[in-house]
């Protein structure tokens, strides 16, 4: 029987936990720090817009990681500046029988289109996920999914490229567990479409009236368009879904803010910045080929300077970012 590993308690991993113990599907949440050890030990409060629960969870510490078993199925929820520690840890562990968990699949979920080639290095059976859920975890022990009906959106495939009956039947579980999910052959091009969104993540993290935020989040987005089609990745458009997505929403009083996403809940936390593999993935991407994102190098360059300097969210004016 299939068994998920889900490596990584923050919002999206503890959420899929939740749901899984939920639907009845074998899992192990598994992480570090006060967060896991917290959930071990009194269980996960779990906030969606129908009500609040605490529900007890299969959690453990990475430092003591399940016997790993043939059919098991790897999830990988950490940020993806933490891909190469997690990965070097995880592939070259025993599995019960004979072999090593770097022939286990292996799910890759984190934004940008960095994970899925570190993962490569170790890890054979490589199955790269965009997921599009309104999740917070800024609170020890709580993860808030304001997603109503269902808690988010989910693409998955093989990668580099293709589907195969892993995919089908991981794809299977998640829409069991509440994700609207589909599978798709071309999962990068879907990658670069929630790329486009997630580098204006870092315009939350500066002071600014709605209305020039929301004006330099838009030059950011048509920066990193430019230099996706520039690099050859053709980002998906919505209308390619073969899911109905048209109903689902953020609910209103769920818990969940605008302009708190994942960028902004790292700083706050106090964690380290994924800032360098979003905006700073099409920095790459655009002197690979040549071509200007000044836009992205500077939030790239002003967030750095934030983290750097022990600043909050909201501490510093969005001016820091300057003009192209």
């Amino acid at each position: 029987m299939t068994r998920y590993i889900i490596i990584g308690a923050g919002a999206v991993g503890a959420s899929l936990a939740a749901e899984f113990e939920t639907h009845g599907i074998a899992y192990v949440l598994v992480g570090r720090g006060v967060q896991i050890d917290h959930i071990a030990r009194h269980g996960l409060t779990y906030r969606r817009p129908h009500g609040t629960r605490q529900i007890r969870l299969q959690a453990v510490n990475t430092a003591t990681p399940p016997v790993l078993k043939p059919d098991d199925i790897l999830v990988l929820t950490v940020k993806t500046q933490d891909v190469e520690a997690a990965t070097a840890f995880w592939a070259w562990l025993p599995v019960e029988g004979g072999g090593l968990a770097a022939d286990l699949p292996l799910v890759t979920v984190q934004n940008g289109l960095a994970a899925e080639d570190i993962a490569l290095r170790r890890f054979s059976r490589v199955y790269a996920a965009s997921v599009k859920i309104p999740a917070r975890y800024t609170v020890t022990g709580e993860v808030v999914v304001g997603g109503a009906p269902n808690l988010g959106i989910v693409t998955l495939g093989r990668y580099p490229h293709g589907l195969d009956d892993t995919a089908r039947d991981i794809v299977a579980d998640l829409t069991k567990a509440g994700y609207l999910t589909e599978a798709r052959a071309d999962i990068t091009r879907w990658k670069a479409e929630k790329l486009i969104h997630n580098v204006t993540n870092a315009t939350e993290l500066f002071a600014a009236a709605p209305d020039a935020r929301a004006a330099i989040a838009a030059r950011v987005a048509d920066e990193t368009r430019t230099v996706l089609h520039a690099a050859g990745l053709d980002p998906a458009a919505p209308s390619e879904r073969t899911v109905d997505i048209s109903g689902w929403h953020v609910a209103e009083d769920s818990g969940i803010e605008h302009g708190q996403q994942s960028t902004w809940q790292s700083f706050t936390r106090g964690s380290s910045s994924e800032v360098d593999y979003l905006n700073g993935e099409i920095v790459r991407l655009a002197r690979l080929h040549g071509i200007a994102a000044p836009l992205n190098e500077a939030l790239q360059q002003a967030v750095a300077r934030l983290a750097r300097d022990g600043g909050r969210p909201g501490s510093v004016g969005i001016e820091v970012v300057g003009e192209p």
